[in-house]
């Protein structure tokens, strides 16, 4: 968009079994720098004595949205059987590059509601957050090429999509998680579309409250949002994740024959992006 580049190979990968999700927080700490979200003296002095952190977060949009623990337990097992329905049909295959042999995540699982509603919570503090109800961790790579319209012909590609509109916006970070909410807004308000218009949402399922919230808000019809199932289900690879969605909302476009695809997620302090997409 800018101009400075013609061919970019974007994506990420995580390995979340090797370092755990706060390691970068974590390894500052012996230089004297301090989890911002431990309730340090300059914490509270800004935002009061409650620690914040997505456990947090989670919990209080499930109780502001009158979202239940069952309600996101049925959510949760209805990705898991989206998941696994996509992996059996062969829906996932285009998308997925064999390692070693293995062609499928390991993380959809054949569950229950009985056997969600015997976990523990988290925490105490935030009785309906549960493993269940949580995207997973695992690792993954991801990665999307993007092209000037000019390298599109210099190199003679053929295009699938366009991105149709991009939108980064900030919400309140004591919520922090609720920001795609917010970035939708924008991003309709901005690109002149309605949801109405968009054929297929890929959101993710950092919790469950996130994405039924968003889905109360924006009013938009569950079966066309994360169709092959969520982070729940295929986990969470943190800075995989926004390619790996904007994989499978492409892919998923062109097997339904839709036209807009939107991709959101919450990310870390309150912010959200958000991804129209226009198959070609």
């Amino acid at each position: 968009m800018s101009g400075t580049q013609d061919v970019i190979a974007v994506g990420g990968v995580q390995t979340m079994t090797r370092i755990p999700i706060a390691a970068a927080m974590l390894a500052g700490q012996p230089l004297g720098f301090a989890d911002p979200f431990s309730g340090s003296e300059g914490w509270r002095r800004r935002f009061g004595a409650q620690p914040v952190n997505q456990f947090y977060a989670a919990q209080r949009i499930a109780e502001h949205w009158q979202i239940s623990r069952e309600q996101m337990e049925a959510f949760a097992l209805e990705s898991h059987r989206r998941a696994l329905a996509a992996m059996a049909s062969g829906r996932l295959d285009r998308e997925i590059v064999a390692c070693n042999g293995l062609r499928e995540d390991e993380t959809p699982r054949q569950t229950t509601l009985a056997k969600m509603a015997e976990l523990q919570p988290v925490d105490p503090q935030y009785p309906s957050i549960t493993a269940a109800v949580s995207s997973q961790t695992c690792d993954a790579s991801a990665a999307l090429l993007v092209v000037s319209e000019a390298a599109l012909k210099r190199y003679d590609l053929t295009p699938r999509a366009r991105i149709h509109h991009l939108t980064v916006l900030a919400d309140d970070p004591i919520w922090h998680l609720t920001a795609p909410i917010a970035a939708t807004r924008r991003a309709l308000q901005r690109s002149g579309l309605r949801m109405a218009d968009i054929d297929r949402v890929e959101i993710n399922e950092a919790f469950a409250s996130v994405v039924m919230a968003w889905s109360k808000e924006l009013d938009y019809d569950p079966a066309r949002t994360n169709v092959n199932g969520g982070a729940i289900a295929l986990g969470h690879p943190l800075g995989a994740s926004g390619a790996r969605l904007t994989t499978t909302l492409l892919n998923e476009l062109e097997c339904s024959g839709g036209r807009y695809g939107l991709q959101t997620m919450c990310e870390g302090g309150g912010q959200a992006n958000v991804t129209i997409i226009e198959r070609l």
